[in-house]
């Protein structure tokens, strides 16, 4: 395969347009390992992302307290024991300066960047129906000429913000998705922080102590998870590296892609036992209460209720007041239909005299001025420094922020707008040679390790083309029909699950305007390996290829 370019002489302002196979956008956990799997094949691949280096996610978010909520020793890639084996993590669950070292450590491994342009944004991509191709254009210009154009933008990465007036603000404003590189001077500062999900968390936990003054806006309350992130030593890492042959069995079969998977049904049990589970659980200060003690916390009203009240509980005999009690634990919604946080002393930093709550539930904000923060009802509230940690559009939002524009000159955006609607989260219909990771419909940072995910994702892809390069093939489209089952059976998942009934992004309710769905596929990252590996098996039933 052969790529052709014409450059810029420096004077006619005419920009590169190149010839490719394949253009990935995004250097992340994804994008990476796309861009080595199509290029280990042969292809000629770039990798195009905004970032000065490596990252995605975890170079964007650079925000205090940002760290991994997955074991380190578990969100790692699996397909090369050698890669695996390199690198040895500091803690149980390391932090963005470590994870941004580790992604960069398998870049430079497996000499990626060299095919990797950075500081870099898709603007556009077209498919050229005559051509069967795809024109990318950046925001340097550059038109490329790609057959197969794969998203590796990532599920949470198009920041939210939706605040009239931000502009107009005299201090420091920072979304905590785009946190800057250089220091923060945040001592001794008048600082709000609006948003207490998993990000408002790690912030406020981090900042409650330096700061002057602290406010945090918050609509909704969030039940938590003590985290316990023990130090690892030489022994530690050789410890969980001899697991390595064990993890590649077992992560891709579990229902979330950890190590952990659900090993009771709480019908089997007595009482004793259901809360012996639950406490064994909690105290292994990790994700598992949520995602490995009983599968029917995400089905059953009466058995999330029970996990519910004891999860509350532990968080009362952590806050001495009952005002904090009443602003921090939530009391209309269950337990593990939202995306739940882990936390290190977060409850606590509440109790500290300089730490105040304003709950924005009946009360929101109107707007920000340039002095600071003003509520519905007319309060003012002034800053020297305003973190919004909102949240994002998410599994959507990095696309439709790009004018992608399928057959007929459908707009992605536009679709998307009217119905989310995927297959299997990897394609789309009306969208040919267009593959997708970390979009709706496919598990995801809802209910998934990303990693494990991702690599699969990745891996079915790069087969998928693989397979067409075998077969003289140029084209694939999954049919209406295809798709159509797709979101019918994701739906039909979704919606039994109590998840379908709690307004969150996993809805995109954060979102105005935005159609409502279940994002993240239900169905446990096992079964969907299953049904997206028969797909390939049976020559890619379903979809239309030539």
């Amino acid at each position: 395969m052969t790529a052709t370019a014409t450059r810029s002489n420096g004077s006619n302002g005419v920009h590169a347009t190149s010839k490719l196979d394949a253009v990935v956008i995004g250097a992340g956990v994804a994008g990476l390992y796309q861009l080595f799997r199509l290029r280990e094949q042969g292809l000629n691949v770039r990798a195009i992302d905004a970032g000065s280096s490596v990252g995605g996610t975890w170079y964007w978010n650079r925000y205090p307290g940002a760290r991994f909520d997955s074991e380190g020793h578990t969100y790692q890639y699996l397909f090369s024991e050698e890669l695996y084996k390199g690198w040895s993590w500091s803690e149980r669950f390391p932090g963005q300066p470590e994870i941004e070292r580790w992604l960069n450590y398998v870049a430079d491994r497996l000499d990626l960047k060299k095919d990797i342009q950075f500081e870099t944004t898709v603007k556009s991509a077209h498919f050229d129906e005559a051509a069967q191709r795809w024109q990318v254009t950046t925001d340097k210009g550059e038109v490329i000429d790609t057959q197969f154009l794969v998203t590796c933008c990532g599920m949470l990465s198009a920041p939210h913000v939706s605040f009239p007036g931000q502009e107009t603000f005299k201090g420091k404003l920072f979304h905590t998705a785009r946190w800057p590189k250089g220091p923060i001077e945040l001592a001794g500062k008048r600082v709000g922080v609006v948003g207490n999900g998993a990000t408002g968390i790690q912030v406020i936990q981090s900042i409650a102590g330096e700061v002057g003054h602290l406010k945090v806006f918050i609509r909704t309350p969030q039940y938590i998870i003590p985290m316990k992130n023990p130090k690892w030593d030489a022994a530690d890492a050789e410890a969980y590296k001899s697991k390595f042959k064990f993890l590649t069995e077992r992560l891709p079969k579990t229902f979330t892609g950890f190590e952990f998977d659900f090993e009771h049904a709480w019908a089997d049990l007595t009482p004793q036992q259901r809360r012996q589970v639950v406490e064994d659980c909690w105290n292994d200060g990790s994700l598992k209460l949520w995602v490995s003690s009983f599968a029917e916390l995400f089905f059953d009203e009466s058995v999330n209720a029970e996990i519910t009240e004891f999860v509350r509980a532990k968080m009362r005999e952590r806050i001495k007041d009952p005002k904090l009690c009443e602003q921090l634990i939530p009391s209309d919604y269950g337990f593990g239909t939202h995306r739940v946080p882990l936390e290190s002393n977060f409850l606590e930093a509440f109790h500290r005299p300089n730490v105040e709550i304003v709950s924005v539930k009946d009360n929101p904000i109107a707007r920000i001025t340039p002095e600071g923060i003003q509520t519905a009802d007319g309060t003012a509230h002034e800053f020297d420094v305003i973190i919004l940690a909102t949240g994002f559009d998410a599994g959507t939002g990095a696309l439709t922020r790009i004018d992608i524009r399928g057959r007929d000159g459908r707009s992605l955006k536009e679709d998307w707008g009217r119905d989310i609607r995927t297959t299997m989260g990897l394609q789309v219909h009306g969208y040919p040679n267009l593959f997708t990771t970390a979009v709706p419909l496919a598990p995801s940072a809802a209910l998934c390790n990303m990693t494990t995910c991702l690599q699969q994702q990745v891996e079915w892809i790069d087969d998928c083309i693989k397979y067409m390069r075998g077969n003289n093939l140029n084209v694939i489209e999954p049919s209406r029909d295809i798709e159509d089952q797709w979101v019918a059976h994701h739906d039909e998942t979704a919606n039994a699950t109590l998840i379908a009934k709690t307004n969150s992004w996993y809805l995109g309710s954060n979102v105005e305007g935005k159609p409502r769905r279940v994002l993240s596929y239900c169905g446990g990252v096992g079964t969907y390996r299953q049904k997206c590996d028969e797909v390939a098996a049976s020559g890619y039933r379903g979809f239309a290829m030539q």
